[in-house]
């Protein structure tokens, strides 16, 4: 990849449409890890406001504390740059005690770490009205088009994917060019969904550059019969996630009403 290119590319494709949009500038959740990052960054580059935010329910200490030194260190290289924190802890909680927590406990908590996801989008869009800012969303090519690894609504509901169509390695060259900070770099990338430091392998089963071979080998038309061993898993791994995530990367079915009916 011709990381300063696709750099430039990038910076010069969110402040067209920023511009053209006539808004002024982007707003962006921070979490602590590399994807957020390097969006915020990106974004930073334009040289348009740039507001990030602090979206804490939970969290695990780790991701907070990346997340503080991030934004530190961009609001020290870009002027253009300023944060807040919304402490989403209490309103989550004051959720969970109007809803039903009976169930598999394992469902109960999915549907939560998406509620989480969730007020997170709903916090973002109020500052992005309030301010007149595109919400900028965070996330690569494997996890929106490979794996669906994302909330439907949550952090899947924003203006522009300026990383969309990236590769989570290739985040990783962005970043160290930006020069997100190292402890971001070496982190285990994760969703900090559940309050815990659990990582996306730990959730998904798999690593992101074994997602990437297997996004590659499916488009290459493999199947899991030409693999063994631990890249037949991988991949039979990838195929699932595909699969059960395929509603979330397509447009949302439309019942089509006949001229004739009408």
């Amino acid at each position: 990849m011709q990381t300063e290119k696709v750099a430039h590319h990038i910076v010069n494709w969110l402040k067209d449409y920023a511009l053209n949009a006539k808004v002024n500038g982007f707003v962006v959740g921070v979490s602590g890890g590399i994807d957020s990052a390097v969006t915020s960054t990106l974004c930073a580059e334009t040289g348009l406001d740039v507001l990030c935010i602090e979206m804490p329910i939970h969290q695990a200490a780790s991701h907070v504390t990346r997340a503080q030194e991030h934004i530190t260190q961009l609001k020290k290289r870009y002027k253009n740059v300023r944060d807040t924190r919304t402490d989403l802890t209490p309103v989550f909680e004051e959720f969970k005690t109007e809803v039903s927590l009976e169930g598999d406990q394992a469902i109960v908590d999915m549907a939560l770490a998406n509620t989480r996801a969730r007020l997170r989008m709903t916090t973002l869009y109020y500052h992005a009205g309030l301010y007149k800012l595109l919400v900028a969303g965070t996330g690569n090519k494997v996890e929106d088009f490979g794996v669906g690894f994302y909330t439907k609504y949550g952090d899947g509901g924003v203006d522009l994917s300026p990383i969309a169509d990236l590769l989570k390695s290739e985040v990783y060259q962005l970043g160290e060019y930006l020069q997100v900070p190292e402890s971001i770099i070496k982190a285990a990338p994760s969703d900090g969904l559940f309050g815990d430091a659990r990582s996306d392998e730990d959730q998904i089963g798999a690593s992101y550059p074994e997602l990437e071979w297997a996004m590659q080998m499916q488009d290459e038309g493999k199947t899991e019969d030409d693999f063994t061993g631990r890249q037949k898993e991988a991949f039979i791994i990838f195929k699932r996630y595909n699969s059960a995530n395929k509603h979330k990367m397509v447009a949302i079915p439309i019942c089509e009403i006949s001229k004739d009916l009408k």
